[in-house]
């Protein structure tokens, strides 16, 4: 803490627990300074801190990244101790995280027209293990620029190599790309109320197998392949008994996947009709039409299905 004739600033050292968050163990910085009088409360973004360039978040272009929520909890507390030692609520807060910039890279805020650092999320100030809430968000955020940008399709990937495969197909600018991660529940649940045309999730072949089997939440830690549900899969599509067999006992989607190829079976087909089927459930926009496209590792097209309209 530090006081100085006309203002006050205070550090703290985020503790995100166990959730996933690049900002675990920053030091986050506010600085208040007494403002114009009627100026009310304005905010600014110091080092680390981004600003919107976008349109489409919940900001205009040209103010810092600090979040309405935030915002709101610091203007009350303000307002609140204004009115103790009786002064009108006029104040200047500058928010910081030293190294906040570097830090920005490994986010998704270039993406969304954030740039010079970080942004100031959060609902209450308390961070819930798990929750994710700050990847979601950031999954909603990038439809919202998405759609204020006059796009039209929307291309959700499971990761890095998907993603530069379906932009590569498909030709999308970067605004339209949205890295779901293990998300897609959470994507077409938005895309359900805040629709586009167009709608392309995109993933390798294990992520969309979970997919297909009823999934919307695609990491290993919450959800696995049903070795035994894509061994039927492949009897669908021709399997005998034997190579059935194999796949139901498989390690990995993947080797259930080469086992197949090599009996000349294709079991990535069958895998994106279903997974569009979930999909399409999820979704359920008479507005937009979606396709599914699994990829191998190296990013080699291995199935796709026609966009079709995503109403159940």
């Amino acid at each position: 803490f530090e006081r100085g004739e006309d203002f006050a600033r205070a550090g703290v050292v985020k503790d995100a627990g166990d959730d996933p968050d690049v900002t675990h163990g920053a030091l986050i910085c506010a600085q208040v300074r007494r403002g114009a009088p009627g100026a009310g409360v304005r905010f600014f973004a110091g080092e680390g801190v981004g600003v919107v360039t976008r349109p489409g978040l919940p900001l205009a272009p040209g103010e810092p990244a600090i979040n309405p929520t935030p915002r709101k909890m610091m203007v009350e507390t303000i307002i609140e101790a204004s009115a103790k030692i009786g002064v009108g609520a006029d104040a200047d807060i500058e928010i910081s995280v030293p190294g906040g910039e570097e830090l920005a890279k490994h986010t998704l805020n270039g993406r969304l027209g954030i740039v010079g650092g970080l942004s100031i999320l959060g609902t209450t100030g308390i961070v819930t293990p798990f929750s994710c809430a700050a990847w979601i968000d950031s999954i909603h955020r990038g439809v919202d620029v998405a759609r204020a940008s006059g796009l039209t399709h929307v291309a959700g990937t499971t990761g890095s190599t998907s993603e530069a495969a379906v932009k590569r197909l498909h030709d999308l600018p970067e605004t339209s790309l949205i890295e779901m991660g293990d998300f897609v529940g959470g994507l077409l649940k938005y895309l359900r109320t805040h629709p586009v045309a167009r709608v392309t999730i995109g993933g390798g072949f294990a992520k969309m197998t979970k997919l297909a089997q009823g999934r919307l939440d695609l990491h290993s830690g919450r959800s696995s392949v049903d070795f035994a549900r894509l061994a039927q899969t492949a009897r669908e599509v021709g399997a005998g008994e034997e190579i059935a067999a194999l796949i139901e006992r498989a390690n990995s989607a993947l080797e259930a996947l080469q086992i197949g190829q090599s009996a000349g079976i294709d079991l990535s087909a069958p895998v994106a009709r279903a997974a569009w089927k979930t999909a399409a459930r999820a979704l359920d926009a008479a507005e937009s039409e979606l396709e599914i496209i699994i990829f191998d590792r190296e990013g080699v097209l291995l199935a796709r299905t026609p966009f079709q309209r995503a109403q159940t």
